[in-house]
């Protein structure tokens, strides 16, 4: 069956960081049918940020959560779409990219992939171990296993309270657990769900079981050791390691996860590009991402249009 060319964007882009936006801007601008797909506006390094100051054209410091909002608003002026979306997985084969959510799945000429660097290696004994067999990092992608069971969400971000909601749609009772005595969003209503239960100041270090998971340790603040029984664990601590865990082997990697490119952002595979932090870059600014994604956009556009140069303005 021949796929409806309306369906078919010429950009998608994977992340809402300022890469990602910024590539978003300037595809739409050049009048590019672009989707930005982003797991979450509150979950990028940039927006853990209180105080930007050194990015240019302000005149007073702004929150990274102000700056994202403002490069959000002004892409979708362009015609840019947003969707809340988390991708977890992707088809790289043909000159057709397919982007799979689980809500649908996207169709594109070209990939820009700008999804951040705060991804992690297993740092709590046995979650390594039992991941897929009851350690996820994805709510959205495995609640329904646990249908009527206890699970626990390790986290303290406003991403970790929403995956709670989810998981609690589906699960018995659910634990957010966290190192912190207070969450960043304590006043977010899905902390209002009765089989939601809070762990707050408190810190696991071992995931155990047989075949499956089947129970937890953590201390307390007091260094109290508690053993609490439960089905799965969900992961949504922070680290620095590119995330990319939904390609799956798609597109070459390095060993530390970065996804390779060469100085206009291209990847290893024609149409696919990437940009910002998931490609290791050794300075790790807002003005570096937001250019990076500028120079994707610009390469995205030459390869649609087979030019054999890059055109930089559309104003004219």
């Amino acid at each position: 069956m021949t796929q409806d060319l309306q369906d078919i964007y010429d950009v998608m882009i994977i992340g809402g960081g300022p890469a990602g936006l910024t590539a978003a801007l300037y595809a739409s601008r050049s009048k590019l049918m672009t989707v930005i797909l982003d797991k979450s506006p509150t979950a990028g390094a940039l927006a853990y940020s209180n105080k930007i100051e050194n990015y240019p054209g302000l005149t007073s410091p702004v929150s990274g959560i102000e700056l994202l909002d403002t490069m959000k608003r002004q892409a979708i002026g362009f015609g840019a779409e947003y969707r809340a979306m988390q991708v977890i997985g992707m088809n790289l084969s043909g000159d057709i990219k397919e982007v799979f959510t689980m809500d649908k799945t996207y169709s594109g000429k070209t990939i820009i992939i700008a999804t951040g660097s705060m991804g992690r290696k297993p740092s709590i004994k046995g979650e390594g171990e039992f991941l897929g067999k009851g350690v996820s990092y994805c709510a959205i992608c495995d609640a329904a296993f646990f249908r009527n069971k206890t699970v626990c969400i390790i986290g303290n971000s406003e991403e970790a309270v929403k995956e709670a909601g989810v998981l609690a749609r589906f699960a018995e009772t659910v634990y957010l657990i966290s190192p912190a005595k207070k969450l960043k969003d304590e006043d977010h209503p899905g902390l209002k769900i009765p089989n939601i239960k809070l762990l707050l100041g408190y810190t696991v270090f071992s995931i155990e079981g047989k075949e499956v998971v089947e129970k937890i340790r953590m201390h307390d603040y007091d260094q109290k050791e508690i053993e609490l029984k439960l089905s799965g664990v969900f992961v949504y601590l922070h680290g620095n390691r590119p995330i990319t865990d939904f390609l799956a082997g798609t597109l070459e990697t390095g060993e530390d996860g970065c996804i390779p490119v060469n100085c206009m952002m291209e990847t290893s595979l024609p149409g696919v590009f990437a940009a910002g932090d998931v490609t290791c870059t050794e300075i790790r600014q807002v003005v570096v991402a937001a250019s990076q994604g500028c120079i994707a956009a610009l390469a995205a556009e030459k390869y649609l249009y087979k030019r054999t140069r890059y055109r930089t303005d559309w104003a004219k």
